[in-house]
């Protein structure tokens, strides 16, 4: 496994992480077998980070119970979040972080990040709160290692949030297609140059990147590939790492072989290591990619459970599909996330505005609005009447 210098305390750190977040097993409830099993082979192959969350329904208390069972807490550094929105008094700091605790069934967290950070005025807001203190309280308490945020805001205020504290890292969204998006290339020199370390976070942008590019995008990798980027999957990580500003790559690996795919391909990918040949390579899938990329989701799942039952993901990646690989294959898909063959289908013209999942996107997509467009996509005329009557037939 290939290794990188946090900065700050000198922490040798895998260069790919493991995230916790899709851990496989139904919504809120992690497959414990499984978990055991790829955490087991994640540090089998040398990876040191874990990654997982308050708001990952389950997911700490899976991950809390794998490390004990597999005697691994003291071989991880291991990273969770503080859900600021639940945080409405000083109170609340040490409620959260005490069940966090509890859950991971730990005495510290080696990296604590606030989540989702999109704004400069959520930072003030928990400063107005104390949590500086509280911060330092931890700190000289050895209960937080590193502090740090994961951010889904404007490139403008990236730095903004980088000043108002002096934070040991920063979690970023960063992949091939996503240069100028949220904190983007920009955003990633800004935070080295302050010498913090920089974590990275979708990098293969929901999966999108890696087994469902267009098929135009695909074609230009495949013409392109060797032993050592045999997949559009080694193309998006290696791009990533070939930036010596990155400190270490999260993924969400569901399968053993995704781990050992990958860990090969961490112990090769190092900083400079794309020729520039490749580079143009790259170039040339986003100009593909950027053709059919309708909407930017990217599977998080946040905007879920809809009150209306809406698979909101499946039928984003459905309509994404039908511009990549064609209408028919969108549609196909369509049917599958909207349950169309049953006899409660789950249309997103059952869609009522509510606006509870766009207050929930980390990509700041307007769900509503682009659930119409999957709507005028896939329930035109005839098509709308078609699908009703499937759907009565029970």
């Amino acid at each position: 496994m290939q290794y990188r210098t946090n900065p700050r305390n000198g922490d040798r750190i895998s260069a790919l992480g493991l995230g916790c977040m899709r851990f496989p097993g139904p919504p809120g409830r992690p497959d414990p077998v499984r978990a055991r099993e790829l955490t087991a082979r994640a540090v089998e192959r040398g990876i040191n980070y874990l990654d997982t969350a308050y708001l990952y329904p389950g997911n700490e208390a899976c991950v809390g119970a794998t490390l004990e069972e597999l005697g691994l807490r003291d071989q991880v550094l291991l990273a969770t979040k503080l859900p600021h929105g639940s945080v409405r008094a000083r109170q609340d700091l040490d409620r959260i972080f005490d069940e966090q605790l509890r859950r991971l069934r730990t005495d510290h967290v080696d990296y604590y990040l606030v989540h989702n950070v999109t704004s400069p005025a959520q930072w003030e807001r928990l400063c107005e709160l104390g949590i500086e203190d509280w911060i330092a309280r931890q700190r000289a308490a050895g209960r937080i290692r590193q502090m740090g945020f994961s951010y889904h805001g404007s490139a403008g205020d990236f730095p903004v949030v980088l000043d108002a504290y002096d934070w040991d890292f920063c979690q970023i969204q960063y992949n091939y297609a996503g240069e100028t998006y949220q904190a983007g290339t920009a955003g990633l020199r800004a935070a080295a140059a302050r010498g913090l370390a920089v974590f990275v976070m979708e990098p293969l942008l929901g999966g999108r990147l890696a087994d469902r590019l267009p098929d135009r995008a695909r074609r230009i990798i495949d013409a392109a590939a060797t032993p050592e980027l045999a997949t559009p999957a080694a193309w998006g990580l290696s791009w990533v790492w070939d930036h010596p500003e990155v400190t270490m790559l999260l993924s969400g690996m569901n399968a053993p072989e995704q781990i050992d795919e990958n860990a090969a391909l961490a112990e090769r990918a190092l900083p400079g290591s794309l020729a520039p040949a490749q580079h143009e390579v790259i170039a040339r899938v986003v100009e593909e990619f950027e053709r059919t990329n309708r909407v930017p989701c990217t599977g998080c799942n946040y905007c879920m459970p809809c009150p209306q039952g809406i698979n909101i993901p499946g039928c984003f990646s459905a309509y994404n599909a039908s511009y990549a690989h064609g209408w028919f294959t969108g549609l196909s898909q369509y049917f599958t996330a909207s349950a169309i063959r049953t006899s409660e289908p789950k249309l997103v013209s059952n869609c009522v505005r509510c606006g509870a999942c766009a207050r929930h996107c980390p990509q700041h997509i307007d769900i509503p609005a682009r659930l119409e467009e999957v709507a005028r996509r896939f329930q035109p005329g005839p098509v709308g009447w078609a699908l009703r009557a499937w759907s009565h037939r029970g």
